[in-house]
């Protein structure tokens, strides 16, 4: 029976095109490569070891082994203590190499350790054993157009269709060991040198981070999701992926089990807001570029998500030769809700655009073209019902959410014409405007529950409805949205966690089964709208109840099972560390008066820079006082 890592035993290397996740163990058990939504070369945390996975560990079981982060970088230090010594292993990517490498440095510490080196290589998610030729130093693996090459200061052999190497490592010494990928059609890249490789990722990292401008009492986990926010970004085209993983399952032995490598713009709003706020306004603008060109053209047809460099086909199809994480099946690869109708993207888009425009991030009328093809399906479409933002593979519905988020979409229309004069129907869209929110207001709300609720005439609670008190719908001090925060903070929690949605009493939606975890960007919402409603004590308590379920090296997943105590779903996951980051900047910016007067401020200043170059700057030192 295969044996299992915790999700949050993993820690993450990556190169701004992929992520490898590495156990406490030295097992690195998860890296598509050379790009995040390649196929697998080590799939092991969906399988077993047939399945590929390279290992570095004691050859002692005897052993504790810790791990951290070198300071504000991705580069991994894992030390292992034996009887005899101890040594560590540092594990980085290069970045921006043009032949993607993984490097593993082991490092004697202390007297003599026996050290033991497993390089299970597959392709195609574990199912295909390369043909390995061994040359001298070094041996490649090929398998139709993909090949790997393993470099080793060490003498290794073949063993049941795996590489190992027995070595001793003394204190003060170094052994490196790279893995390059390559088409299985060109000679094998020379090894680099790793020192002067980790010399320059370690420098990298670091002057990345030193851009970010929040110095307050969360630093060190702003700074940490910042990093792992960037080490999920695809670096040629700026889009963002949801996570590097497919499959982790929402609920242990369940079937809500998705591929999250792609870019979702449902966070598209939220993630351009984190960028700015932090001061990074080269990736802000780089995502914003990538919007742009991912939806270009037909309205009609936008999808909910994309692949990291814009695809549109994301065709979804299961595998059988995988077991699943803790049996949990089935794998899927590609994720077929691309295809679903969300209105509520149309919000985030519209949104997006604004906040960037908004915040000096420069721009032309090619946006805005686009801008008013969005609002022009928005007008014939916002009373149709759709399937709503958690992607439930069920029959459409008039989801709350999705027509606040076509309301926002009419809402920041107007204010790209009244604030950067823009052309546009102003009067029409106001009409408009007003008719969605009396609709919601009117079907939205459930006078039974004193909530507004999932859908219209539900009486399901679902915790997108908390993002009305931050997107401008109401004022947050109207009663409805206090009475529903506090309803959904009573009804929605498990344990201290918000859950999405309620679920039937079987724990089904749709036929899904399995009883999901708490979805925790759901909760940091709610740390934001009891901020927002002035219940700053209530916010901070639950904002440092999620800090304590990050792993040791600051890392969350999509979910928290309060149950059983453990991380779920996806793993690192964008959206969690995305709001991670908005709520930290809430908590300590928000002063219900002092924000009023400074926004009124802030939109005098910006219109008196509409159509000039504005300064960087400026408006990265004052975004963190203004939200729309």
């Amino acid at each position: 029976m295969a044996s299992f890592n915790k999700i949050e035993d993993y820690a993450i290397i990556g190169d701004t095109h992929t992520v490898g996740l590495i156990a406490k163990n030295g097992s690195i058990d998860w890296l598509c490569i050379p790009r995040f939504d390649s196929p697998a070369i080590f799939a092991k945390i969906l399988g077993n070891k047939n399945n590929g996975y390279f290992q570095i560990s004691p050859i002692d079981e005897n052993y504790s082994s810790s791990r951290s982060y070198i300071e504000d970088t991705l580069v991994l230090e894992t030390t292992f203590e034996t009887a005899t010594g101890s040594f560590k292993v540092v594990d980085f990517m290069p970045i921006f190499d043009d032949t993607p490498r993984v490097i593993r440095i082991v490092e004697g510490l202390k007297g003599t350790s026996k050290v033991r080196l497993e390089l299970a290589l597959r392709f195609d998610y574990g199912d295909t054993v390369p043909w390995v030729i061994s040359h001298e130093g070094h041996l490649t693996a090929a398998a139709g157009p993909e090949a790997v090459s393993f470099y080793s200061d060490v003498k290794f052999w073949g063993e049941n269709f795996s590489t190992i190497a027995e070595f001793e490592i003394n204190q003060g010494s170094t052994i490196p060991f790279q893995i390059i990928y390559h088409p299985s059609f060109r000679k094998s890249p020379k090894p680099a040198d790793a020192i002067y490789e980790l010399r320059e990722t370690v420098t990298y990292w670091q002057s990345w981070i030193a851009n970010c401008n929040y110095s307050g009492k969360y630093a060190k986990q702003v700074r940490r999701s910042l990093l792992t926010l960037k080490a999920l970004t695809y670096h040629p085209t700026g889009g963002i992926v949801a996570a590097p993983t497919t499959s982790l399952p929402e609920a242990i032995g369940g079937s809500r089990n998705w591929d999250y490598r792609y870019c979702w713009l449902r966070d598209s709003s939220l993630t351009l807001e984190a960028l700015i706020r932090a001061g990074f306004a080269e990736e802000a603008l780089a995502f914003r570029d990538w919007l742009l060109r991912a939806v270009a053209g037909d309205a009609e047809k936008i999808q909910i998500m994309y692949g990291p460099a814009g695809e549109r086909r994301l065709t979804e199809f299961e595998i059988d030769w995988l077991s699943g994480y803790e049996n949990s099946q089935p794998v899927r690869i590609g994720n077929a809700a691309s295809s679903q109708f969300q209105l509520d993207v149309y919000g985030e888009l519209m949104s997006a655009f604004h906040i960037a425009r908004s915040c000096g991030l420069s721009d032309n009328y090619t946006v805005w073209d686009l801008q008013k093809l969005l609002i022009e399906f928005v007008e014939k479409s916002w009373n149709q019902p759709d399937d709503g933002i958690w992607e439930v593979r069920g029959p459409k519905r008039h989801f709350t959410h999705s027509k606040v988020m076509a309301w926002v979409a009419i809402d920041r229309a107007i204010k790209a014409v009244e604030e950067f004069h823009l052309e546009g129907d102003v009067q029409g869209w106001k009409i408009l405007r007003d008719s969605i929110k009396a609709q919601v207001l009117k079907q939205g709300w459930n006078e039974n529950r004193q909530s507004f609720t999932q859908s219209y005439g539900s009486s399901k609670l679902d915790a997108s409805v908390l993002l009305m008190a931050t997107n401008g719908f109401l004022d947050p001090s109207d009663d409805r949205v206090v009475k529903t925060v506090l309803t959904i903070r009573d009804e929605l929690m498990e344990n201290g966690f918000v859950l999405r949605y309620q679920v039937d009493e079987d724990g089904q939606v749709d036929g899904l089964t399995g009883h999901e975890g708490a979805f925790l960007a759901c909760s940091f919402w709610l740390v934001d709208a009891l901020t927002i409603c002035n219940r700053k004590d209530e916010a901070y308590e639950l904002f440092d109840k999620l800090l304590s379920i990050t792993n040791e090296v600051g890392l969350l997943s999509e979910e928290y099972d309060s149950t059983l105590q453990r991380q779920v779903g996806n793993f690192p996951q964008a959206f969690s560390h995305i709001s991670l980051v908005n709520s930290a900047f809430n908590l300590e910016e928000f002063d219900s008066r002092k924000h009023s007067d400074f926004q009124v401020h802030l939109k005098e200043k910006i219109k008196t820079l509409a159509g000039k170059e504005r300064n960087q700057t400026w408006i990265h030192k004052t975004y963190k006082k203004y939200r729309d």
